[in-house]
């Protein structure tokens, strides 16, 4: 593994759709298993708003390294903020900037789409990433217990 200053090398790009099988096999990696089907199937309904995004890192060879998902957050109590929804880095190539540059693009995302503030929300056993996004200025705001139902 390669140390915090290595610098990425490689570009941050829109995803395509032959970057599915990609992105679910990193999606695998963070435990949100998912088929390259099923990341198709999802990216084509993402890529049809313009509130949201879907950024990879491209290495110089052409492998993907990572992946961040981001969307415009509106409610009727707060004014629009940006949300990562998803971030992923190949274990090969953490520390290695590459995450760095992908929350930079989409935060440069959410500034291009009127956000005044980007947010995130990360699993409390990630305590890695959390001194990540702390790094890069992000403050934990609040601890909260998730619900959901299965419709």
């Amino acid at each position: 593994m390669k140390s915090e200053s290595s610098a990425f090398a490689g570009k941050i790009r829109p995803a395509h759709d032959s970057d599915h099988e990609r992105i679910a096999e990193l999606a695998g990696q963070l435990s949100y298993a998912s088929t390259p089907e099923e990341i198709a199937r999802r990216l084509q309904g993402l890529q049809r708003t313009a509130e949201t995004a879907v950024f990879v890192a491209e290495l110089e060879a052409g492998e993907i390294a990572g992946w961040i998902a981001v969307f415009v957050y509106r409610t009727v109590e707060a004014d629009a903020r940006a949300e990562v929804s998803g971030l992923v880095v190949d274990e090969r190539f953490r520390s290695q900037r590459v995450g760095e540059h992908l929350l930079a693009r989409a935060e440069e995302w959410a500034r291009g789409n009127g956000c005044q503030a980007i947010a995130l929300r990360s699993n409390v056993i990630r305590d890695r990433a959390h001194k990540f996004y702390e790094r890069h200025g992000y403050a934990h705001i609040k601890t909260q217990k998730a619900f959901r139902k299965q419709l």
